[in-house]
């Protein structure tokens, strides 16, 4: 699975680079295009000409060469790898990742990079149970990074414990999984609708909601990454996507999203429904603003939008459906009935009363209902890792 896929090897300062030298030759000889960018005092521990052999590739430390006037652009590094592997990752690098601080080409890569981030760890026993560097690692997870955990034994301190770098060939065989899950839904095609939807009013103001539309395209970005073809219908975010699996398609209001559904789901293999499309519209609205009435009050006349989720229920047949229920009062017993009524396989429910759940935040707590009463209740995630659980459920359903 790793033959032809470009990687980026990340080298920090760790006695652990060692084992970069192994990572290098054993994934080239897999057939892996692995480029190494290393911070300088990584070269302490190992030396370029090493790594360069081994990769058939020049390895690179900083930004400019300044005696050549050779710009070593990041930008290009980040945009043409498959996955970017880094192992070792000091305490030093993993805080910066976790805070933002960009101060080498390392990096300057890693903010840059769209493809799936890989993190190996390795460091001394004290140091990785420190609740900073705890805290850095869970937020890396937050972001929707894959962490490889250390493992025990004995460390370069003499002290014996967990901060051993995973070995070279179980990290491998941890990047070939991936690159096998990947090609799971390679020859499928989903659509997912995400997003809120804007309903005018007048010229300058509209009925919505709060949705941010991260929970949607968090799940696009994992589709894409299984290899699905993604047709992605999204009202107005700030968000941008980039995997070349998907195809975007911009909407503002119920009915436009209920048309484009309508127009692509016949050559999709199922839908996922994360939309929080807007239950009302304006029975009229008007090109002009409404003035302020003498009496400090107006009337707007509110009629039901297209139902998107019933419409695709109906038209059905052998594909999958999956739903979203936003609840804030019995919630479990409101979400089965939209279960049944919409002709979902599975709806996930989420609730405004779990704290770091539901509208704008990058976090969301859910529980996965299917149609035969099994619930999967999750804990508090990112959203990124939400949208994991909920393809890994797709997955299972089409097997």
């Amino acid at each position: 699975m790793l033959n032809d896929k470009k990687i980026i090897l990340g080298i920090t300062a760790s006695i652990a680079a060692y084992k970069s030298i192994f990572l290098v030759r054993n994934l080239d000889k897999l057939g892996a295009k692995v480029q190494v960018i290393s911070t300088t005092s990584a070269l302490d521990f190992v030396t370029p000409l090493t790594l360069a052999t081994l990769s058939k590739r020049s390895v690179y430390t900083e930004p400019f060469n300044l005696k050549t006037g050779e710009w070593h652009s990041h930008v290009a590094f980040a945009g043409s790898a498959d996955l970017m592997l880094i192992a070792p990752a000091t305490a030093n690098t993993i805080a910066k990742m976790a805070n933002g601080i960009c101060d080498n080409l390392l990096l300057l890569t890693y903010f840059s990079a769209r493809c799936p981030i890989f993190i190996a760890p390795a460091m001394d026993l004290d140091m990785y149970q420190h609740p900073t560097i705890q805290e850095n690692l869970l937020k890396l997870k937050q972001f929707g990074h894959t962490i490889i955990e250390p493992t025990e034994g004995e460390l370069a301190s003499g002290l014996s414990g967990k901060g051993r770098l995973e070995e070279p060939e179980n990290i491998i065989n941890i990047l070939n999984q991936y690159f096998n899950k990947e090609q799971i839904l390679k020859n499928k095609k989903i659509l997912v609708t995400t997003g809120p939807t804007h309903e005018k009013i007048d010229s300058v103001r509209f009925i919505s909601n709060y949705s941010s539309g991260k929970m949607g395209y968090a799940i696009a970005d994992k589709l894409a990454q299984y290899g699905a073809k993604v047709e992605l219908i999204s009202g107005p975010t700030n968000l941008k996507i980039y995997h070349p699996n998907i195809n975007q398609t911009n909407v503002t209001t119920a009915e436009e999203m209920h048309d484009a559904s309508i127009k692509k789901f016949p050559t999709c293999d199922g839908a996922v429904l994360v939309a929080a499309v807007a239950d009302f519209k304006t029975l009229k609205c008007t090109d002009e603003k409404l003035k302020k009435m003498q009496n400090d009050s107006i009337n707007i006349k509110l009629v039901h939008t297209k139902d998107i989720a019933a419409s695709l229920g109906k038209m059905k047949s052998d594909k999958f459906l999956v739903g979203f229920a936003l609840e804030t009062t019995d919630e479990e017993a409101n979400a089965k009935e939209k279960l049944s009524k919409k002709n979902f396989d599975f709806i996930i429910l989420n609730s405004l009363k779990d704290k770091g759940a539901g509208f704008m935040h990058d976090t969301n707590k859910v529980s996965i209902i299917h149609k035969n009463g099994d619930i999967q209740s999750l804990p508090l995630k990112s959203k990124k890792e939400v949208a994991g659980d909920i393809v890994a459920e797709i997955i299972k359903y089409l097997e």
